[in-house]
């Protein structure tokens, strides 16, 4: 379904399909919390849509036209339901309103203080930081994540004017959304399945920046090439822009970063004075984001007092770099990274947890989409090249149809290290005793993908501690 952008009005029931997705579940939250009548359905069960039916919800498994509302309803999608799920023929054929999941969303945040958080990579953990923050500091925001907080669900109707929203680019239907706050965390080419080229998608971005409210701000890391474009392109159009980066010509300036365990301290300075944060999540990407969360809050009405307290208590999201468990002296942990610059900086970030210790570190990756690894195949093997011992797993198609010569061969043959440090394992019930084998003692075990490598993390440790 192409995304539409233009502003929608919610009837008083609405289906949702695909409603156990990371972003439809928390829409269907807030949407119950208002006191809609929601209904959904999706392809299987999950935790998602079990807890949805506790709040309320009525959700089917399966995709059936006969699970449509009766009229007056409004259907919302994503871009990964395609034309063909009966449920969407069904809704087209009786005339329902169909609208996007981002107009839908931008439709929750109608009346609200709007924050929007987007980027090729760090949206989900700074939109997190930004929103746990906010709540240290008592302005209770509501919130729609792409991920599940650490400490919580990834979505919450608050009563606060705050409205805090993960804003997806992939399919350009961020521009659904009016900030008056816009983060971007960087702009590195991806999506090409929808944009076609790297130029086409920065433009995208360049168009979100142009939808920021009169008198909002656009926070963007100059770090990155791509969103120092960015936010040269919208001060030239009149947007305000708040910068962050380790350029002294910043708003807030990353002066030193320095690994700590599993977290890490950072000095920064803000209006000219230095400020020191202890995070709880590693690596320098996170302190990064850190700063981006910490000027859009102030812009929110925070203090910097109570930011840096709310960074500071942040403890992660689901799947990004969450831990899984321990056997045989072996640390085993899950991200969803998906695009070369995430797992570069996963990786990284892994690096410094393994500090000066004996360990190695070992990654499962599984390719996401036939299209992201033709386009990134090279650099997919490139960030891999940071880990130790690289195991690749056959790709996960998701909304894709497989294309001839296209798989995880390709990441594989790309990872820059000896070949006896990198396998290919297409049969993904052999990835955890592949994984389990490689490991020693003092090793650090990423799986990583946005796919159903995931659930390979218990597996692992079962044959680790199998293992004689």
């Amino acid at each position: 379904m192409t995304a539409g952008t233009g502003p929608v009005e919610l009837a008083e029931r609405v289906h949702l399909i695909g409603i156990g997705g990371a972003g439809m579940n928390g829409i269907a939250r807030i949407m119950l919390a208002r006191g809609l009548t929601v209904s959904g359905s999706d392809a299987k069960d999950s935790r998602a849509v079990m807890a949805l039916r506790a709040l309320g919800a009525e959700v089917s498994v399966g995709h059936d036209a006969a699970h449509l509302p009766p009229a007056p309803a409004t259907v919302v999608v994503s871009s990964a339901i395609r034309e063909s799920n009966p449920e969407l023929a069904g809704a087209r054929e009786r005339g329902l309103p169909v609208v996007h999941r981002a107009q839908a969303l931008a439709a929750l945040t109608a009346g609200r203080r709007l924050a929007c958080v987007a980027g090729t990579a760090g949206k989900t953990s700074t939109t997190s930081m930004l929103t746990v923050a906010l709540q240290h500091c008592g302005l209770d925001p509501s919130f729609a994540i792409g991920g599940d907080l650490t400490s919580g669900a990834g979505a919450h109707e608050g009563s606060g004017e705050v409205f805090v929203a993960e804003a997806d680019e992939s399919d350009g239907s961020f521009l659904a959304f009016s900030p008056a706050v816009a983060v971007v965390t960087n702009v590195e080419p991806d999506h090409l399945d929808h944009y076609g080229t790297p130029a086409a998608y920065e433009a995208v971005f360049r168009d979100f920046a142009r939808c920021i409210t009169p008198g909002g701000a656009l926070v963007t890391c100059v770090d990155d090439p791509g969103a120092a474009a960015l936010a040269a392109d919208a001060e030239a159009a009149g947007v305000r822009v708040l910068r962050y980066g380790r350029s002294a010509d910043t708003q807030a300036t990353l002066l030193d970063y320095q690994p700590d365990g599993t977290g890490s301290r950072t000095l920064l300075r803000h209006g000219g004075v230095e400020h020191r944060l202890r995070l709880a999540v590693p690596g320098e990407h996170m302190a990064m984001n850190a700063l981006g969360a910490l000027l859009a809050g102030l812009e929110l009405g925070a203090t910097v007092e109570g930011m840096l307290e709310g960074l500071a208590v942040f403890d992660g999201v689901r799947r990004r770099f969450e831990f899984r468990g321990r056997a045989k002296g072996v640390a085993v942990y899950d991200d969803y990274a998906h695009h070369p610059a995430k797992v570069a900086a996963q990786l990284r970030a892994a690096r410094d947890v393994l500090a000066d210790g004996p360990g190695r570190l070992v990654v499962a990756f599984q390719p996401h989409l036939y299209s992201r690894t033709r386009d990134f195949a090279a650099d997919f093997g490139t960030a891999l090249g940071l880990a130790d011992e690289v195991v690749v797993l056959e790709v996960y198609g998701a909304r894709e149809d497989p294309e001839p010569g296209v798989n995880g061969g390709l990441v594989a043959d790309a990872v820059p290290l000896p070949a006896e440090h990198v396998h290919y394992v297409p049969r993904w019930a052999d990835v955890p005793a592949v994984v389990a084998g490689l490991a020693r003692p003092g090793d650090l075990v990423i799986t990583m993908g946005a796919g159903d490598v995931t659930v390979l993390g218990p597996e692992i440790l079962l044959q680790l501690e199998a293992s004689s």
